[in-house]
């Protein structure tokens, strides 16, 4: 089934100046960019996109890394779209990642992870509205 799905690609891969090697990975594994754009994310947008974790203690540490630099986001569609980029990505803690994967290649700690990516195919509707109103998709 044809799932949407999204991705942000975090500040720390773009200040390793990496994005392309990402954005070309995704490419590779089938994915089509229905909308992608490079944006420096306000505390504000950060925080609302990041509230199921403001419990968390790792929250204010999640929302000061995040609007750290620009980040770019995308929504992504393909057959299996979620799991797909999930297993693309790799283990949310680098160390544990799988070899090849974005997190393996370009993350360094639990919390600077080099990419998001949506837990549920509800989620990705979700979050894809967050960032791309529907008509931008």
């Amino acid at each position: 089934m044809t799932e949407r799905t999204l991705a942000i690609i975090k500040p720390d891969v773009l200040k390793q100046r990496k994005q392309g090697h990402v954005l070309q990975r995704i490419l590779d594994e089938g994915f089509e960019v229905l909308a992608m754009k490079q944006m420096l994310l306000t505390r504000k947008e950060a925080e609302g996109f990041y509230a199921v974790h403001r419990e968390r203690p790792f929250f204010g540490e999640l929302v000061d890394f995040m609007t750290s630099g620009p980040v770019i986001v995308l929504a992504l569609e393909r057959e299996n779209a979620v799991q797909h980029w999930r297993d693309v990505i790799g283990a949310t803690n680098p160390a544990n990642a799988a070899p090849g994967t974005i997190r393996k290649l370009y993350g360094t700690s639990v919390s600077v992870n080099a990419a998001h990516g949506s837990d549920s195919v509800e989620n990705g509707q979700i979050e894809t509205r967050y960032f791309f109103p529907g008509s931008e998709l």
